[in-house]
């Protein structure tokens, strides 16, 4: 659907939005439209409009719902009634915003504001969220990076289109070249209502401060200002997409584990400069905020002195909820912080901390992201002792099957897990259920009678690094029975018959699919 504009005022938003339109038509058609809607003026605009130009069917307007202001109810209630009106689908949803000392409510509430606007567009399966910042939001993000001191990345400011680490939906700014005074050209031709939230005309805040009484100087002295903003920002933006693609050449030669860890003595490798631009890229794609200068700086002075020193536990650099931790040539971010000691068991929040086994020869666990294999190593598991692996083996199909043993042969190079079977008789001795990590757990890996050990210590002497640790944990009844990369406890098995019996392998499998 298109339109065209009845007056000059409307023409360069109606330009703008078939232009987005366009762009967005050239892959899908039909694809459904998620409007960012606050109900002040620009957002207003933008629906309006959206709605004239792709049809009303094709939007969704979507309201979050701060609880900053006590007018929020009357804000939402007047969003819907504004969406309404134009037969565009609504959906509101409320966030909690933090309040902690020291952190600025404004990055609080955008975060929590982008957060659950990329969830919404997820939920709904939409792949494209319109945001209505416009030419003065960008002079305005331009001007605060430059009085905050920030790097390329800051500068460059607002991209008119980009995908969020993590999102599912990519961002698009289509009235990002349009005066916020062309905006209100249009909302007045187009007799609109909207909300003006009072916290904008608190000068406390920054971005109010610049935008009535540092801009309105600028236009007078500095017309252009904007524009000259504008590509300044470009300029940011380019110089920082060869900084990435250097970054992207560095973390080749020096990630490891998939990206969630570097080689230590790669980045120590690299000059400072090139270091600094590969950890802050590093951290981009692990989805944590920006940090400072001086807390990129520090980090890496501090591994340079791990590295000297082979020390790693020395390391102290928090950020974000987690820690920067050196361990055995590998560097990574750990959950918590460096008060508390180094240990995988922080990584560990389960909804779920306890899932039943019903006999599947091929169990899937999502909550863990992997799957155990219970593969019966002899033709006595058709035995009646062995009924539960039996009966799961048969209800497979053949690529389950295949899989299990592709499983098993992939793990044979670990030892530990290789070696270690399970009797029938003691996957039938009780139920035998996954459970969450809760720190303390210990067993025994040599002979039954050997000293028990923590699994903390075990998962160290084998040099299994913190994030890997996250597994979940096979009890028979209350009885740890077998641990991820460590194998079976040899205390569950004390009392199991010695006798030519039907035996599992039991192996557990990371991040793959398996029926």
């Amino acid at each position: 659907m298109t339109t065209t504009a009845d007056s000059s005022a409307e023409r360069p938003v109606i330009e703008a939005l078939g232009a987005a339109l366009s762009a967005l038509d050239a892959s899908d058609a039909s694809a459904r439209i998620a409007v960012a809607f606050s109900g002040g003026v620009d957002s207003s605009v933008l629906l309006d409009a959206a709605v004239r130009v792709a049809g009303a069917s094709r939007c969704v307007a979507l309201h979050v719902h701060h609880g900053l202001s006590p007018h929020a109810d009357a804000w939402l209630a007047h969003c819907e009634a504004f969406a309404r009106e134009r037969g565009v689908e609504f959906e509101a949803r409320r966030v909690e915003v933090s309040r902690a000392p020291g952190v600025s409510i404004e990055a609080a509430a955008r975060d929590a504001r982008y957060r659950v606007l990329d969830a919404m567009c997820a939920a709904r399966g939409i792949r494209t969220l319109w945001l209505a910042q416009h030419a003065d939001d960008q002079a305005e993000t331009v001007l605060l990076q430059l009085l905050r001191g920030a790097g390329l990345a800051g500068l460059a400011a607002m991209a008119p289109e980009f995908v969020p680490a993590g999102a599912s939906a990519t961002r698009v700014r289509p009235l990002l070249h349009l005066l916020r005074a062309q905006l209100e050209h249009y909302a007045r031709a187009r007799k609109l209502r909207w909300i003006d939230d009072e916290s904008n005309a608190d000068t406390r805040y920054a971005r109010n401060a610049l935008r009535h009484e540092v801009t309105p100087a600028l236009t007078v002295h500095f017309p252009g200002f904007r524009d000259a903003l504008a590509r300044t920002a470009a300029h940011a933006a380019s110089a920082q997409r060869l900084l990435d693609a250097l970054a992207r050449i560095d973390m080749e030669t020096a990630s490891r584990d998939e990206g969630h860890a570097l080689a230590l003595h790669v980045l120590l490798a690299l000059d400072d400069d090139r270091a600094l631009n590969l950890l802050r890229y590093w951290m981009r794609t692990l989805g944590f905020v920006a940090a400072s200068n001086a807390r990129i700086a520090d980090a890496l002075r501090q591994l340079r002195e791990v590295g000297a020193s082979e020390e790693g536990h020395r390391l102290r650099i928090d950020h974000a909820g987690h820690a920067l931790r050196s361990y055995r040539g590998l560097v990574y971010w750990e959950a918590g912080d460096s008060r508390e000691p180094a240990d995988e068991t922080a990584l560990v929040a389960r909804e779920i901390s306890e899932l039943a086994w019903h006999g599947q020869e091929v169990w899937h666990l999502p909550q863990w992201r992997g799957t155990f294999v219970f593969a019966a190593l002899d033709a006595a598991a058709d035995a009646p002792g062995a009924s539960n692996v039996s009966n799961a083996s048969n209800a497979s199909n053949a690529s389950n099957a295949s899989n299990a043993s592709n499983a098993s042969n992939d793990t044979a190079s670990n030892n530990a897990e290789a070696a270690d079977t399970v009797p029938i008789s003691v996957l039938q001795r009780a139920l035998l259920s996954a459970r969450a990590r809760r720190g303390g757990e210990r067993m025994r890996t040599g002979s039954p009678n050997a000293p028990g050990r923590t699994l903390k210590n075990l998962f160290q002497e084998r040099g299994i690094p913190a994030w890997k640790r996250d597994v979940p944990l096979l009890y028979i009844g209350d009885e740890l029975l077998f641990v991820p990369h460590i194998g079976v406890n040899r205390a569950a098995l004390s009392d199991a018959s010695c006798s030519v019996e039907a035996r599992v392998k039991i192996i557990w499998r990371e991040d793959l699919l398996i029926a």
